[in-house]
């Protein structure tokens, strides 16, 4: 059985694994830091690693994709996407304050989540909490084990659900994020391919590196995509670290290399003196609401 290295236990990244991927073919391994996550599956502890990449609202996790880019040599698998419910969760603390959410707030002076997390509550936290202390952690799941094993009631989590389950937490609210339409975009890394079930289409990622001395190579670059119809679902700049105002541009192509045009566009970038890199090419699996109620 495949071993995947997750952030977890009680984390969107483990509820996501699971209702992607199932315990049939995989043995989930939990960590508590992504550094941990990448570094498990880099050494070969485990043979992938599921990371959280870009967000909705928050956009890219930079320091996800840098790693990517710059530290681990792990080729993407896989992606999906999955919906974000953050929830308010504390110890039952036996207080009689029914459907008054606001007397129930009041309670509280602590709140641990991860920083993401946060950032997606902001008119949550300034209409009901705006009197805590928010503490930042690793994980979702690591803001509920704390508090079940502070066993104060008036510390609490933002996280999921599911953790709240695990640490038989109470639920005090829930889908607090700002915005309903919350998804999430993981990627499964890994030096080989896994078996999947079919994708509903086909992504390539590449990064692209610039020559320094040809005016206009972004627009070459452009126009290679653009004049073969190739549809670019994302492009954006990330710095390669060598030097100020140096850049790599990462790159998503809706199409597979396994099509005639994909390798001929790569061609015509790398004839004026682009560098391009693949970082995979791989299946995409389209959020199933059935699936998950179900």
């Amino acid at each position: 059985m495949k071993k995947v290295a997750l952030l977890g236990p009680g984390t969107y990244t483990e509820e996501s694994a699971l209702h992607y991927l199932g315990r049939e073919a995989f043995e989930f391994v939990n960590y508590k830091l992504i550094p941990d996550v990448f570094g498990a599956t880099q050494q070969g502890q485990t043979d992938y690693s599921v990371i959280p990449i870009e967000n909705t609202f928050e956009g890219s996790v930079s320091l996800h994709v840098d790693t990517l880019v710059h530290e681990v040599d792990l080729p993407i698998q896989a992606e999906w996407v999955y919906p974000i419910s953050i929830n308010l969760l504390r110890l039952y603390d036996g207080g009689e304050d029914g459907d008054d959410l606001e007397r129930a707030c009041s309670r509280i002076r602590k709140v641990y989540s991860h920083g993401v997390t946060m950032a997606q509550c902001q008119q949550f936290l300034r209409r009901y909490l705006p009197h805590v202390e928010l503490e930042p952690v690793g994980s979702n799941g690591e803001a509920a084990r704390l508090v079940r094993e502070g066993e104060d009631a008036s510390v609490a989590a933002l996280a999921p659900l599911g953790a709240g389950e695990l640490y038989r937490l109470q639920t005090l609210a829930a889908g607090v994020q700002d915005h309903q339409n919350n998804f999430t975009r993981f990627v499964l890394v890994g030096p080989e391919k896994p078996e999947l079930r079919r994708g509903s289409r086909m992504k390539t990622t590449i990064l692209v590196t610039l020559p320094e001395d040809y005016p206009g190579a972004l627009h070459q670059v452009l126009s290679a995509f653009a004049w073969r119809r190739i549809n670019l679902s994302k492009i954006e700049s990330r710095p390669t670290k060598k030097k100020l105002g140096s850049y790599f541009f990462y790159i998503d192509i809706e199409e597979s290399l396994d099509t005639v045009l994909l390798p001929a566009a790569f061609q015509e970038i790398e004839a004026i003196g682009c560098q391009v890199r693949i970082m995979g090419c791989y299946p995409v699996f389209a959020y199933d609401k059935e699936v998950k109620e179900g």
